[in-house]
């Protein structure tokens, strides 16, 4: 190849994102360099996602662009990885109607992907490379981060909930934690290059259970504290929770440790208990309503964010009222709502009562606007606030307007030099809006 440069698209969750840096850090080890056109790269690799229908028609409206490439470009090594590489009747599409991708690989096996490119050149054949299910996690893997002040830690692999509308556990596997041994080191070398804020990663930190070689074993609640004494580091969040494991001693972290950020991304799904039920959530919405009530007395400036499923098979109206119930009386700071579609292998594609796609899009659409009320509520009582706030960069929204994070995850634009980038300030919110803050630097 001409050029050793690569250019890496990512969809989905935040577990991809991390992927994606292990990639990047991999292939800049190997002396590639990152090529932000895609096109003009010599290494192409389609990071995919599962969870949604969306994502599906995403890649391959992607993965079909791609072809031109190839044949301007035939040396390009068009390469796919990620959750929808798990799933064999996605690879057997892809085998027949994308004959040119040259290397595909599963989220088990991200590790030998320099071995795979270099048998794509020494055998000038494809190369496919899928586990079946979650095996040894691989430690030491180097990373390229995207932010340099703060980055992505993954404490668990894969999960043992199976909620019958997710492709997750068949995917990612069941559920593995890393030693609590081996995330601190990660974080205490991430800290000694600048790492301010960690995000700690897992399908459900919640149930994190770190096996040392002694046979102890640590929670997640240990290992915030854990974390907490770790130099430099100033912000610690995590995601994502589920609501059966969010036990009282983590609820506690929220009041006693003080890097802990004051939010939370607490997923419901569904008001009615007896959609709960056909979900395999294992809650009822009066527990769920009871833990924040919990959260909020240990932390009352929390901030709740959560994810809803609007449509699952069997929702009735009345299901539906309960589930917009619930969002009035939880008054989220945000949320991410969708509208079910079936995923090949679970057991909810079984189901028959599916609902009609007119019907999920109206209720879809009076949920969002009770959302965005809570939403542009919540902002609005901000004003006047004086915020510690993590620059993260410049904002799209003008010329030396400058962008962060408030402690509650809240994004807040607001006048400052670039010069600031990475660090904690403090800023007076001046303007709440829905989905965002405005903001002035004060002293």
């Amino acid at each position: 190849m001409a050029s050793r440069t690569f250019h890496i698209q990512t969809f989905g969750c935040q577990m991809n994102e991390r992927d994606s840096e292990t990639l990047a850090g991999m292939l800049t080890e190997m002396g590639y360099s990152e090529e932000p056109a895609r096109d003009e790269a010599s290494i192409i690799i389609i990071n995919t996602c599962s969870v949604r229908e969306h994502a599906d028609e995403r890649f391959f409206g992607t993965l079909g662009q791609l072809k031109r490439v190839k044949a301007k470009r035939p040396d390009t090594l068009v390469c796919l990885c990620g959750c929808m590489m798990q799933q064999q009747h996605i690879i057997d599409r892809v085998k027949t109607k994308f004959p040119w991708v040259d290397v595909i690989f599963g989220t088990h096996n991200i590790h030998n992907f320099p071995k795979l490119i270099k048998a794509v050149a020494e055998q000038k054949e494809h190369q496919v490379e899928v586990f079946p299910d979650g095996g040894e996690i691989v430690e030491g893997l180097p990373s390229k981060r995207k932010f340099r002040h703060k980055a992505f830690v993954n404490i668990t692999f894969g999960c043992n909930n199976f909620c019958t509308y997710c492709i997750v556990p068949y995917t990612r596997g069941r559920e593995r934690s890393r030693k609590a041994s081996d995330i601190i080191a990660e974080i205490k070398k991430l800290a000694a290059d600048g790492v301010k804020e960690v995000t700690l990663l897992g399908q459900n930190v919640n149930s994190y259970k770190g096996e040392e070689a002694d046979g102890s074993i640590c929670d997640f609640p240990d290992l915030l504290r854990m974390v907490e004494g770790v130099d430099g580091i100033e912000r610690i969040r995590f995601m994502t929770s589920h609501p059966k494991d969010l036990s009282p001693k983590l609820i506690n972290e929220f009041k006693e440790n003080k890097k802990l950020c004051g939010h939370i991304h607490l997923p419901f799904q569904a008001g009615s208990d007896d959609v709960l039920k056909r979900m395999n959530r294992r809650y009822t919405s009066e527990q769920y309503l009871s833990l924040l009530e919990s959260l909020r007395e240990a932390r009352p400036d929390i901030a709740v964010s959560t994810d809803i499923i609007v449509g699952f098979p069997g929702e009735t109206e009345e299901d539906f009222e309960k589930t917009l119930e619930l969002c009035e009386k939880a008054k989220f700071d945000s949320a991410f709502t969708f509208i079910y579609s079936v995923r090949k292998g679970t057991p909810a594609e079984k189901y028959e009562d599916q609902i009609p796609e007119d019907v999920k899009h109206e209720r879809f659409g009076r949920l969002v606007d009770v959302i965005n009320r809570s939403a542009a509520e919540k902002n609005a009582a901000m004003k006047g606030k004086v915020c510690l706030v993590l620059v993260e960069g410049k904002s799209k929204n003008g010329e030396g307007i400058m962008q962060g994070r408030t402690d509650g995850f809240k994004l807040v634009d607001f006048p400052a030099d670039e010069s600031l980038e990475g660090e904690i300030v403090k800023v007076e919110i001046t303007e709440g809006k829905t989905f965002s803050l405005r903001g002035r630097l004060s002293e």
